[in-house]
């Protein structure tokens, strides 16, 4: 092996490293929110768990990734350290699929289904495919896959190179000898631990390790602690990702550490016994083939057996990460280390606006009544729980600013924008609580307040007006497309009564003038609930035109208003239950 060899070797390595991780985060932007509601929701016990992390971790090729969005969840509240246990383990096996994958290059034969089986066989085409995809169409949906095919084409013909640069080290007695004395347990796990926690990925190691199959000098005495190393360097990421997170994420990740470590042991047992009682076990030459089959089984039987005790890896990690005396959970869990998937992040984000738009529709409602009768606690309720709501939209914007320079979907760069407009709506919405609350302060130091007649009036305006906020929160947080709809037609009722209101109370007002505080303040109350009804709208249409692909919330009401008979028909029907 000379100088060129070595840089071959470099390149080789250097290109498998950039494809996997291209192919990890192509994987990820094609699944999109696809993934987001999987680890959060299909958990309903441990199995199932087990299950989903095994698919995410296949589907994205890093074990890394889905317990670091583990942790991320956990520390956010979405899942419970009893709920993320399963995923866990079931990420161990997941990782499994691309040494299945990277064996592909060590199939011989003449065959010709064995021949198309080879990468130098479909990969070339792959590439060509992905290049087609990627350069010259112009849909997003058909780049993304495109890039999926590129990226697994550079991950294979990188780990081909590096296999090719390393072939000639089988002749050299140098390389029998090192790979003899990484038979050496503890010097195996350390080499492989520490392979692993450099490169930030076990699947890229298990690559390695198979390139170097290819000398003919590494046997399975070697390769099982180089194996068992590898899952134990791969927990790295992990406990990197807690530092900083709450009690219950650091017991997430303390649950891997302490679940390889586990594995670890039952492996070496079950590998020394294999070695004594079977001849020749430990000296058999270890091929990319037999590599994946050992990986497989390493955390196949490491599942089986620990899965059911996944309650005593739970007090293990209570043991080792104790309760504080304070509590500690963030003011609002939107948890950067969901980054890892934007699809999650912005259903994170999602939740914390579904709370924070619950609170401005208690506030709204409570502001509107003390139009009638004022009280000071409640005034200073919505005061605080305004200043609240401006704190969530800070923590929500800045959140969600720093997510757009993640690799994003369409669908998630659609959602992000709109909860990004349906936030700044709610919060905008809080604000004009507080202008009621105030307006019901001045009423009541006047004394006298409205007429009877325009009180009645006014109570039917606030109530079509509260019915369309709770539409609009309805859409917004259960994602209710009939809820939507209805908003826009109850938003033209509104607009409709307001300008009624306006023109008898004018009328009025000329056949018998009241102070001009009151008309004042009778035309302030009435401008804040038009401009809720109109932010009620925005975050309505918004909710729909996402579904439908585009942002020209203009565009959507027209179009709805031009719908014919079932909007007038709509528009109708609230005529009539808020007739004045």
């Amino acid at each position: 092996m000379d100088l060129f060899d070595i840089l071959r070797f470099i390149g080789g390595i250097s290109l498998f490293l950039f494809g996997m991780k291209l192919l990890s985060q192509a994987l990820e932007k094609k699944a999109g929110g696809k993934l987001s509601g999987l680890l959060s929701r299909f958990t309903s016990n441990k199995y199932s768990g087990f299950l989903l992390g095994t698919v995410v971790t296949a589907l994205m090729q890093s074990s890394s990734a889905t317990t670091v969005m583990v942790v991320g969840l956990v520390n956010a509240g979405v899942l419970t350290l009893s709920q993320s246990i399963g995923i866990t383990i079931g990420a161990n096996l997941g990782t499994t699929i691309t040494a299945w994958i990277l064996s592909l290059n060590a199939l011989g034969g003449e065959a010709l289904w064995i021949r198309l089986l080879q990468p130098s066989a479909f990969v070339p085409l792959l590439a060509f495919l992905g290049v087609i995809l990627y350069v010259f169409i112009k849909s997003n949906r058909k780049k993304d896959i495109g890039m999926i095919l590129l990226s697994f084409a550079i991950l294979m013909f990188g780990m081909e190179a590096a296999a090719d640069a390393v072939a000639g080290l089988g002749d050299l007695p140098q390389v029998r000898q090192l790979f003899l004395a990484f038979s050496n347990p503890l010097l195996g796990i350390l080499v492989g631990a520490a392979l692993t926690a450099v490169l930030q990925s076990s699947s890229v190691s298990i690559g390695i390790l198979q390139a170097f199959c290819m000398t003919g000098q590494v046997t399975i005495g070697a390769a099982v602690p180089i194996i068992l190393g590898q899952n134990l360097g791969a927990c790295v990421p992990t406990l990197a990702a807690a530092i900083g997170a709450g009690k219950a994420a650091k017991r997430a990740a303390v649950v891997r550490l302490n679940f390889n470590l586990l594995s670890i042991a039952l492996n070496l047992l079950l590998y020394f016994g294999a070695a004594k009682f079977v001849d020749g076990f430990a000296a058999a030459q270890a091929t990319p083939v037999r590599i994946a089959i050992l990986h497989t089984t390493v955390n196949l039987l490491s599942a089986i057996v620990f899965l059911p005790l996944s309650k005593l890896l739970e007090k293990s990690a209570a043991l080792i990460v104790r309760n504080e005396a304070t509590p500690e959970r963030p003011e609002y869990p939107l948890d950067e280390r969901l980054f890892v998937n934007p699809g999650l992040a912005i259903e994170q984000a999602h939740r914390t606006v579904m709370t924070m738009a619950g609170s401005t529709v208690k506030a709204f409602c409570d502001a509107v009544d003390l139009l009638t009768t004022y009280d000071e606690k409640t005034a200073k309720q919505i005061k605080e729980t305004e200043e609240e709501i401006d704190r969530c939209e800070d923590a929500v914007n800045n959140y969600l600013v720093q997510l757009i320079t993640q690799s994003l979907a369409e669908s998630d760069s659609r959602a992000l924008t709109e909860l990004l407009h349906t936030t700044a709506a709610f919060e905008r919405i809080s604000d004009h609580a507080v202008h009621l609350a105030v307006y019901g302060e001045r009423l009541a130091a006047h004394g006298s307040g409205f007429a009877a007649e325009t009180a009645t009036e006014l109570a039917t305006l606030t109530a079509a007006v509260k019915e369309t906020l709770h539409l609009a929160l309805a859409a917004f947080c259960s994602n209710d497309l009939i809820a939507a709809h209805n908003v826009e037609p109850l938003e033209q009722v509104v607009d409709e009564l307001t300008e009624t209101l306006r023109r008898r109370q004018n009328q009025r007002w000329k056949e018998a003038p009241a102070a001009a505080e009151i008309e004042v303040l009778f035309s302030d109350v009435l401008t804040v609930l038009e401009r809720v009804s109109d932010l009620c709208s925005d975050i309505a249409a918004g909710l729909i035109e996402i579904k439908s692909g585009s942002m020209e919330l203009h565009d959507y009401v027209r179009g709805v208003k031009a719908d014919g008979e079932a909007f007038n028909a709509r528009v109708e029907t609230y005529r009539e239950k808020f007739a004045v």
